[in-house]
């Protein structure tokens, strides 16, 4: 049975699995505490996490304290993450036993179509159009997400998780030799570089255009304006200005929504993840798989190859099939019917014993960025919250009146007219972020998330597959070697080597 474990052995741990390596996302866990002695714990960029951690020693709850972190992580990363940017998606595993998810996933705007980033003669989106730009940012979906989450889980008002944000973009955050080197990367790409809204000293940098926003949307305890009011209004004219397709009535029509997470029952645990456009449906079906095969009785090797064609195969279908379900139809029921999954672990089982790679025809992607916030308070609520500029700085461009650089949602739809995920009006894309929460007897037991784009679901999936599968104690699901895949040999057998 895992054991668990203190407050102290969390944070290290913590530290353990953010330094895993090059080759491996940081992942950030938040883990069921007993102690009443002990408010809680909040992991993710430090500066921003100990902000959490003041407000659940001050009595907030795990929600008020990841929502204060994400924010505070907007301006302490802001090449990775900010109020422009997209989720994303969180997980909620309250101390009542309920569980569910918020999405807050980017949406293309209603002029959007699937033949609207051109390509070359070598398959490539013509100028990058995609991915730098005015068309390459879709409706930010941080703002209405936090909010949601907030309103409906947390204990604090909106003004009160705003003010540290609010404080450090005012007083200025130290800005290390990566970040640095990041901005410098961006404004050789780009001349509308995020430089060129933050102003100070090379080493302590200010925000006060974004400082100036975040107040007015503190003041009035709302994220409404942003979306339909004076805010959102300005968002649409520097769109209209700079040749993007976001209208104001693009951003009018946008909501965060709460969902119904997915879940997979395995060893009298059960794992939850957001639903689709989230990535988490990949590792559940992979795991499904490997369930069919019983996977925790095969030997050491068996069990290698077997987790790494089954997540082989969830990427192609991920790539075949996967796109918005509230505009295309995605064969999950077929995906996740019991002849599928019973099909899929005897072709692994067959590869296995001819000692062959299941043959799978797909392309490697990568790609980098990304926030998680994990935390827990002593009453045993968690959350693992997930939100991106995409690459780093996302589209590399800003809205100047409000210091916000603005995300790249539209980068994760295919290029190729026709196929599940390419663009399409109001359409969100599907991307790698999967927070999970795992419970036991109704109960929560662990938050999870993680950043470095195809990577997450990838990490995830192995720290799932050892703590619940293997019943292996967090530390031992932390350290344990990985494996990395989109589908492709090459890449599994380079990271495993």
């Amino acid at each position: 049975m895992n054991p668990i474990i203190t407050r102290r052995d969390m944070l290290s741990l913590t530290a353990k699995a953010a330094v895993a390596g090059a080759l491996l996302p940081n992942l950030s866990f938040a883990r069921e505490e007993r102690s009443s002695t002990l408010s809680g714990a909040v992991v993710g960029e430090p500066v921003a996490a100990k902000i959490g951690e003041r407000f659940l020693a001050d009595g907030a709850n795990a929600i008020d304290a990841a929502i204060a972190t994400a924010f505070a992580s907007s301006i302490t990363s802001p090449g990775k993450c900010g109020v422009g940017g997209y989720g994303g998606h969180a997980i909620i595993a309250l101390a009542n036993g309920r569980v569910t998810a918020i999405d807050f996933n980017s949406s293309a705007p209603a002029a959007a179509r699937d033949d609207m980033f051109p390509l070359d003669d070598k398959g490539n989106v013509k100028g990058k159009i995609n991915v730098q730009g005015w068309l390459a940012a879709g409706v930010p979906g941080v703002l209405a997400g936090m909010d949601l989450i907030l309103k409906r889980y947390g204990t604090r008002p909106l003004s009160d998780v705003l003010a540290p944000a609010i404080e450090l973009c005012e007083g200025g955050v130290r800005v290390t030799k990566e970040s640095a080197r990041e901005a410098a990367l961006d404004a050789s790409k780009n001349d509308a570089s995020p430089d060129s809204i933050q102003k100070g000293s090379a080493t302590n940098q200010q925000n006060l255009p974004l400082a100036k926003m975040l107040r007015t949307l503190a003041g009035r305890n709302s994220t409404e304006s942003f979306y339909r009011g004076d805010i959102a209004r300005t968002i649409a004219d520097a769109f209209q200005k700079n040749g993007g397709l976001i209208t104001f009535d693009d951003l009018a029509a946008y909501h965060a929504r709460e969902v119904k997470p997915l879940t997979l029952e395995w060893n009298g645990m059960t794992i939850h993840t957001p639903p689709l456009t989230a990535a988490g449906v990949s590792f559940l079906e992979a795991i499904a798989i490997l369930k069919k095969l019983d996977w925790e009785k095969l030997s050491a090797m068996e069990r290698l190859h077997a987790k790494v064609d089954a997540l082989r195969i969830a990427w192609m279908d991920r790539n075949a099939y996967f796109g918005d379900p509230e505009h295309v139809k995605v064969p999950l029921n077929r995906i996740f019917s019991s002849r599928q999954l019973k099909q899929r672990s005897k072709e692994i089982g067959a590869a296995i014993k001819n000692q062959k790679a299941t043959s799978i025809d797909v392309t490697e992607s990568t790609d980098d960025g990304t926030m998680n916030i994990s935390a827990v308070d002593g009453s045993g609520n968690m959350i693992a919250l997930t939100f991106t500029h995409g690459s780093t700085y996302g589209a590399r461009v800003s809205v100047e009146e409000f210091g916000m650089v603005l995300g790249h949602g539209m980068w994760r739809f295919e290029t190729k007219p026709g196929h599940p995920n390419s663009p399409g009006p109001r359409k969100k894309a599907v991307n790698n972020m999967c927070p999970a929460a795992i419970t036991r007897g109704g109960k929560p037991v662990m938050a999870v998330g993680g950043a470095g784009g195809t990577r997450i679901p990838c990490s995830i999936y192995e720290v799932l597959l050892n703590y619940v599968g293997l019943d292996a104690s967090l530390e031992t699901a932390i350290n344990a070697p990985r494996i990395n895949t989109t589908g492709t040999l090459e890449r599994v057998w380079k990271i495993i080597l």
